[in-house]
C-alpha cells in the first residue's frame, strides 16, 4: 500500500483516533465500575456494621453478644469477616476462617480505639487474597466504646474487575478491527469516484476533449470538483478549437500570396537580361518560397484535422498492398542514397481508412527514414496484425533520436537537430501530420529510438471490425 496516499493516511488517522477513543472509553469504564463497586461495597459494610452496633452491642453481657452474633450473622458461614474490640483493646469477638477459605485473619493486627471516624481499608492476608474491611467506631450511651470491623474478601471487587478487564482486552481489539474495516470500506467507497475521475482524466487527450468526467450527485466537494474540471475541459476545448481554426484560416490565407509570389519569381527568372548573381538570388528565393508553401500546406492540414474541419473518406483497404505500393514509389529516393529498402507485407490487413491520408502517413515516415539514414544503411517496413490491431513499422539504421527529444518528436515545428533538419528540408510538421491522421482514424503512432542506433516508428490502427463508420468528420 502506498503510505503517502490519501487513503492510507485517512485509515491511519481513523484507526489511531478510534483506538485512542476506545482505550479512553475502556479506561473510563473500568475506573467508573471500580469506583461503583467500592462505593456499593462500602455502603453495604457500613449498614451491616451499624446494624450490629444498634442491635447487639446494647447488651452488657459479652457472652450474650457473642451468642447473638453467631446466631443471627454466622460470618464464617456467610464468608464474611467480623471483629469487635472494646476501648481498652479487649477482643470481644472475631470470626473464624470463612467457609470458602478466601482469606485468613489469624495474623490481622488489632486497631487502636483512638480511631474516631469510620473508614474503609484493604488488608493483605496470608492466604488467597486481600480483605476489604470497614471500621466503625461505636459508642453505647456514652459509656462504652467499641470498634466494629466488618469485611469481605476482595474477590468481590477483584473478580468483576478482572472479568471486565479481560472483556476489554479481548473485545476492544475486535471492536477496533471491525470499526477500522468498516471505515476502510467507507473510505474506499468514497474514493472510488476519485479513482474513476483520475482514470477518465488520464484518457482525455486533445483528440477526445468531448469526453467528460463522471459527476456523482452527492452535493459535496467531489461533485463541485468534477463540475469545475468539466467546465475547464470545455473551455480548454473551445480555446484549442479556436486556435486550430485560426491556424487553418491563417494558413489558407497565406497560400494565395505565396502562390502569386512563386509565380512572379518564376516570371522574373524567364528574363534574359538578368545577371548570374541575380538569377542565383531569385532561385534561392524561389526555393525558400516553395519550402514556405510546403510548411503552410502542412500546417493547414494539421490545423484542419485538429479543428475537425477535414473530411476523411473511409473505405475498406488493404494496408499491406498500400504500403507495398508506396515503398516502390519511394525506392528510387532510397537508391539515390544507397540505402537498402526492404518491405515485408505478406498477409492482407484490412482496415477502414482514407487512402490518401494513410498514404501520406507512409510517405512521411519513409521520407524521414531516408533523410536521416546514412548511405549504406537500411530501412525495413513491416505490415502485420497484433492483438487484433493493424501494425505498420518503419525501422531504420539512421542517426536515431535522443532521449530528451523523443517526448517532443510529434509536436509541431519541433526538430531534434534544427540545423541539420533545415539542411534536409524538414519543416517539423511531418510527424505532427502523421499523428493527427492516425488519431483521426482511431489509431496512434509511437517511436522507439536510441541516439546513433536508428529509430522504429510504429503505427497502430483498428482492423475493419473495430472501426466501422464509413465516413467521419474530424
Amino acid at each position: 500500500m502506498n503510505t503517502s496516499s490519501i487513503r492510507f493516511r485517512l485509515i491511519v488517522w481513523y484507526a489511531g483516533l478510534l483506538g485512542i477513543l476506545f482505550i479512553f472509553l475502556g479506561l473510563a469504564g473500568y475506573l467508573g465500575f471500580s469506583h461503583y463497586l467500592k462505593q456499593s461495597l462500602e455502603r453495604t459494610l457500613a449498614n451491616r456494621a451499624k446494624q450490629i452496633g444498634v442491635t447487639l452491642l446494647q447488651e452488657n453481657d459479652e457472652t450474650s453478644i457473642v451468642d447473638d452474633i453467631k446466631k443471627h450473622y454466622a460470618p464464617e458461614i456467610n464468608d464474611r469477616f467480623l471483629r469487635i474490640t472494646t476501648e481498652n483493646g479487649k477482643l470481644i469477638y472475631i470470626s473464624g476462617p470463612p467457609k470458602d477459605g478466601s482469606f485468613d485473619v489469624s495474623h490481622l493486627p488489632l486497631l487502636s480505639i483512638a480511631i474516631t471516624q469510620p473508614f474503609l481499608r484493604k488488608e493483605n492476608t496470608f492466604n488467597n487474597g486481600g480483605l476489604i474491611i470497614y471500621t466503625l467506631p461505636f459508642e453505647v450511651e456514652q459509656q462504652k466504646k467499641f470498634l466494629i470491623e466488618v469485611g469481605v474478601s476482595s474477590k468481590q471487587i477483584d473478580e468483576p474487575l478482572q472479568g471486565l478487564l479481560v472483556t476489554l482486552a479481548l473485545g476492544l481489539p475486535i471492536v477496533v478491527a471491525i470499526a477500522i474495516s468498516g471505515g476502510y470500506l467507507l473510505i474506499r467507497r468514497s474514493l472510488l469516484l476519485v479513482e474513476e475521475i483520475a482514470h477518465t482524466a488520464e484518457r482525455i487527450t486533445i483528440g477526445n476533449l468531448n469526453e467528460r468526467l463522471p459527476i456523482a450527485k452527492t452535493g459535496d466537494e467531489l461533485e463541485r470538483l468534477s463540475v469545475s474540471l468539466n467546465n475547464m475541459i470545455t473551455h480548454f476545448g473551445e480555446m484549442l478549437q479556436h486556435i486550430n481554426r485560426f491556424s487553418a484560416d491563417a494558413s489558407h490565407e497565406l497560400r494565395t500570396p505565396l502562390t502569386i509570389l512563386q509565380c512572379d519569381l518564376e516570371a522574373i527568372m524567364q528574363k534574359r537580361q538578368l545577371t548570374p548573381e541575380v538569377r542565383e538570388t531569385i532561385a534561392s528565393a524561389m526555393a525558400e518560397t516553395e519550402r514556405l508553401a510546403k510548411i503552410v500546406d502542412g500546417l493547414l492540414a494539421v490545423a484542419r484535422l485538429d479543428a475537425g474541419e477535414a473530411i476523411i473518406e473511409l473505405i475498406h483497404l488493404d494496408l499491406a498492398s498500400l504500403t507495398v505500393a508506396v515503398v516502390e514509389q519511394m525506392r528510387l529516393l532510397a537508391e539515390d542514397k544507397e540505402i537498402e529498402l526492404n518491405c515485408e507485407a505478406n498477409e492482407r490487413v484490412i482496415i477502414e481508412a482514407d487512402s490518401a491520408r494513410l498514404k501520406q502517413v507512409i510517405v512521411n515516415l519513409l521520407d524521414n527514414a531516408i533523410k536521416y539514414t546514412q548511405s549504406g544503411g537500411s530501412i525495413d517496413v513491416l505490415v502485420t496484425k497484433e492483438n487484433g490491431k493493424a501494425i505498420l513499422k518503419v525501422s531504420d539504421t539512421g542517426m536515431g533520436i535522443s532521449a530528451d527529444a523523443i517526448p517532443h518528436i510529434f509536436e509541431r515545428f519541433y526538430r531534434a537537430d534544427k540545423a541539420r533538419s533545415r539542411e534536409l528540408g524538414g519543416s517539423g510538421l511531418g510527424l505532427s501530420i502523421v499523428k493527427s491522421i492516425c488519431a483521426a482514424h482511431g489509431g496512434q503512432v509511437e517511436v522507439h529510438s536510441s541516439e546513433g542506433q536508428g529509430s522504429c516508428f510504429q503505427v497502430t490502427l483498428p482492423l475493419v471490425n473495430d472501426f466501422a463508420e464509413k465516413k467521419q468528420y474530424v
